[in-house]
């Protein structure tokens, strides 16, 4: 009598596990994400330290471009950006992967310095500097006869 009570309670878990995952697996759960925002004329990225995630724009993405614009220092500038989103495979062109915002939770102001800007003649020059003196090192210590 005690195995068959048994037998039905785990087939009964068995059967409640299924329908629990087919469930979830229709329905696309909201997702923490925190990464960089930015949305340029009609194109939307959140870069995180492992992903980049191309942005639907809905009503959202719209309203997180406007908490972010007051804390850009350039028009390219990336901001922090904490939201809740469901992560979807894109069946357009672009990033594999896109990410619905459905929530905002938070916006930061960048930390970082603005990026340096190179000019290409005058890295060349330095790069000829390191060159000499890495030659220089190589030779100091060496008896040359």
């Amino acid at each position: 009598m005690k195995k068959s009570v048994i037998l039905l309670f785990v087939s009964f878990l068995i059967l409640s596990c299924k329908n629990d995952k087919k469930g979830g697996a229709d329905d696309t759960e909201a997702t923490l994400i925190r990464g960089e925002f930015i949305l340029i004329n009609d194109a939307g990225v959140i870069k995180g330290e492992d992903f980049i995630y191309g942005v639907v724009l809905n009503e959202k993405a719209h309203e997180l471009n406007e908490k972010i614009k007051p804390m850009q220092r350039e028009e390219y500038d990336m901001v922090p950006v904490v939201i809740n989103g469901k992560i979807k495979d894109n069946t357009e062109e672009g990033w594999p992967e896109v990410v619905e915002i459905t929530e905002i939770l938070g916006v930061n102001t960048p930390t970082s310095e603005l990026p340096t800007k190179i000019n290409a003649s005058g890295g060349e020059e330095e790069g000829e500097v390191l060159l000499e003196e890495e030659n220089e090192e190589d030779h100091e210590g060496h008896d040359h006869e």
